[in-house]
């Protein structure tokens, strides 16, 4: 018979409980973060994250490089998943991920969702007439209305051709 502070058959069960109990609850965490994180694309490589006030700020800088940005995601292409809307953590600038379709798809669930996205900066200038054309496009897409004298000029435009994404929960 055992006495105290030896190890008999029923410390050695309770220590191997413990032991499965507390696997158990690491593997549990382990799969919620592995669960929480949707990665689309390609893997993400840089180890940077370039604000979008940067971007903004001083586009030439980034033009044709590729850049990693991160914050919420505002809104979703709802036809084909092609393009989402990223908004920054203060919610004063956006960029918007373009991909081609179906390469990459972001979910529709992706809105409200933290993502990091990764891919080339390229400028698109656009007349008005073109603007007129892509604004129309997208409220046709999303189901908004559309009024093409809200367009009174040309723009320029800066975005993302996205190469992979994570999302997160």
């Amino acid at each position: 018979m055992a006495g105290p502070g030896s190890v008999g058959s029923n410390g050695i069960q309770g220590a191997t409980i413990k032991v499965m109990r507390f696997l158990a609850a690491a593997l549990l965490l382990a799969s919620g973060t592995m669960l929480a994180d949707q990665k689309l694309g390609k893997p993400l490589t840089l180890d940077t994250i370039t604000p979008l006030a940067e971007i903004e700020a001083h586009p030439g800088k980034y033009l044709g490089s590729n850049v990693q940005v991160r914050g919420r995601a505002s809104e979703v292409c709802l036809a084909m998943g092609c393009w989402m809307t990223i908004v920054d953590p203060v919610g004063e600038r956006t960029i918007r991920v373009k991909v081609n379709d179906g390469e990459m798809v972001f979910p529709k669930s992706a809105v409200g969702k933290l993502a990091t996205v990764e891919g080339k900066l390229i400028k698109l200038d656009l007349t008005r007439e073109q603007a007129v054309a892509q604004a129309r496009h997208e409220a046709e897409e999303q189901g908004r209305k559309f009024d093409p004298k809200s367009i009174k000029k040309g723009v320029i435009l800066y975005m993302i051709e996205g190469a992979g994404a994570i999302i997160r929960d």
